[in-house]
């Protein structure tokens, strides 16, 4: 059974999250747990000034977020009354990213699913400030699905630009294939590069992934370029990709381009969905 946790801050990012989620997922047997951690709405709140409004406001917060839950489980079951579906909801006082981690322990989730953006939507950023620390930090494969993106078809064309100096992790690569087979999609390696030679380390892992993906339609690409994101945008565009796979890792090409000074400087304008394995231990 496939186990997808779904972070909401009750936006309608969000409520698209999980739309395109149970779309999908619809063929597979799959567990959902719908997740809403709210310790900074708490914290943050202007009205605090003693440990008594603090436990009133806490409590507050916590029975919205619950009765939010609620209205969402009500919602997909009218959306979307799949036998092959079950799901959870929870509330957690904590923060995003230990509630996720914690709950991607527990319960040896598969993939997180969320909204590029949550509340604030601003146009002039790719992602949130709660979608690029989810990206950054959660230790699990993460879709981030763009505002607005509904799911109309299933992704037949998937672009995955590597540098091939990883080696990929099995359950991950796993998760990629039963995607793209369950898709019948193309899958289209980007290397952006000044040279054509591979290391004899690149080509191990070069060899990993046609082995892994053997049974999949795939094309190897190199391409030479400056600019990694300019690069990618390029390829996405002229070759009409309606699916993005990265890894996240320490010397990865994510890592370049999520890891900049501020959130504004990133380049990578994603109005696909985009899936972010992370090269973490996890089997």
């Amino acid at each position: 059974m496939r186990k997808i946790v779904i972070p909401t801050d009750f936006s309608e990012n969000a409520m698209n999250a999980i739309r395109y989620a149970v779309e999908l997922f619809k063929y597979e047997q799959s567990e959902f747990f719908i997740i809403h951690a709210y310790a900074d709405e708490v914290y943050d709140h202007n009205t605090l000034v003693s440990r008594e409004v603090f436990d009133e406001l806490k409590e507050t917060v916590h029975k919205n977020s619950e009765d939010q839950l609620t209205k969402i489980l009500e919602e997909i079951h009218q959306i979307s009354p799949n036998p092959r579906h079950e799901y959870k909801i929870q509330s957690a006082f904590g923060t995003l990213i230990d509630e996720v981690n914690d709950l991607v322990d527990k319960e040896n989730i598969d993939i997180v699913v969320m909204g590029t953006k949550g509340k604030r939507n601003d146009r002039n950023l790719s992602f949130g400030s709660n979608t690029l620390q989810v990206l950054k930090y959660v230790k699990c494969p993460v879709l981030a699905i763009p505002s607005g993106y509904s799911y109309t078809q299933q992704p037949k064309k998937v672009l995955f630009p590597t540098d091939y100096l990883l080696p990929f992790k099995r359950r991950e690569l796993k998760l990629l294939y039963t995607l793209i087979k369950s898709f019948r999609s193309r899958i289209d390696f980007l290397y952006i590069s000044k040279f054509d030679k591979l290391s004899i380390r690149q080509e191990d892992n070069k060899n990993f992934l046609s082995a892994g993906l053997s049974e999949s339609e795939f094309v190897f690409h190199t391409v030479e370029a400056e600019d990694l994101t300019s690069a990618i945008n390029t390829f996405i565009q002229k070759h009409e990709i309606d699916f993005l796979v990265m890894i996240n890792s320490r010397h990865s090409y994510l890592e370049s381009i999520l890891y900049q000074s501020t959130i504004d400087k990133i380049g990578l304008h994603i109005r696909i969905p985009f899936l972010v394995m992370q090269n973490l231990q996890r089997y």
